[in-house]
Parts: C-alpha cells; structure tokens; sequence
C-alpha cells in the first residue's frame, strides 16, 4: 500500500437552484484546473434573500486532492 498526502482548498460555489448544485458547481469547476480531486467537505452554508425569498445559495466547500509523488 502506499501512502499519501493530500491538501486542501476552499472553495465557494453559488447557484439559484440549491445547495446540491452550488456545491456541484464549485467542483466542477476546481476539476477543469485541478487534479487528483478524491474528497470534498461542506463547511458553510449561506444565502442572499432578495424581497422576502432565496436569491443564491452559496456554500463554502472544502476539496481534497492527492499530491502526485
């Protein structure tokens, strides 16, 4: 087996749908620029309320990708 090692980024993703896809944005994203990602972690969650109602969902994700070596 061998071992590894790993960093971690945050990242911010929006969307006006949801959550779900906020967080789908923010990775597929990072995965055009980025390689190795293996994990991900939601670590906020947080909105916009535009006249009474959610504009955007923005959540604050945290992505692990496996340093090559």
């Amino acid at each position: 087996m061998n071992d590894h090692v790993y960093k971690k980024v945050e990242l911010i993703g929006s969307s006006k749908t949801s959550v779900t896809e906020a967080i789908e944005t923010a990775i597929s994203r990072a995965s055009k620029t980025m390689r190795n990602l293996e994990w991900f972690e939601v670590d906020q969650i947080r909105g916009h309320i535009e006249d009474g109602v959610v504009g955007h969902y923005q959540v604050v994700v945290k992505v692990g990708f496996r340093i090559d070596g």
